[in-house]
């Protein structure tokens, strides 16, 4: 992903405009309410969007189901390594990552997540914006 405005705060004067590939991984991470889910359906295709709460909601059937969060998360995990590995754009919208019980940093989540992919289909970067 390329930033492509300068690091000062935007004015209302045009979008930001990022440049992904075909394989990129794109977290969105933030509060609840802050606009993930919107941003992701305005800019990806549904089957490219993994929500958590969805994946929660698979597992409990209950998106709010904060106990079932270690379930979704793996259910989510095993779901974007496939996109991934056939070299799918994957987006992946939550209000944070989780590996097993833990609570990761968003870039050792995003680690796990792409290994081995990258050493079939070239580089594999992270990129913050």
């Amino acid at each position: 992903m390329t930033r492509t405005d300068s690091a000062a705060p935007r004015a209302a004067s045009g979008p930001l405009e990022l440049a992904v590939t075909d394989l990129s991984l794109v977290v969105l991470i933030g509060a609840t309410g802050s606009g993930k889910s919107t941003f992701a359906a305005r800019h990806f295709k549904p089957t490219e969007v993994l929500s958590s709460d969805f994946c929660r909601g698979l597992v409990a059937d209950d998106e709010n189901d904060q106990s079932a969060s270690t379930d979704a998360f793996d259910v989510l995990h095993h779901i974007a390594g496939k996109r991934l590995a056939a070299g799918r754009l994957t987006v992946v919208d939550s209000t944070s990552l989780m590996i097993g019980r833990v609570q990761a940093s968003g870039e050792a989540s995003v680690a796990r997540l792409v290994r081995g992919v990258g050493a079939r289909s070239g580089a594999v970067g992270i990129a913050a914006v």
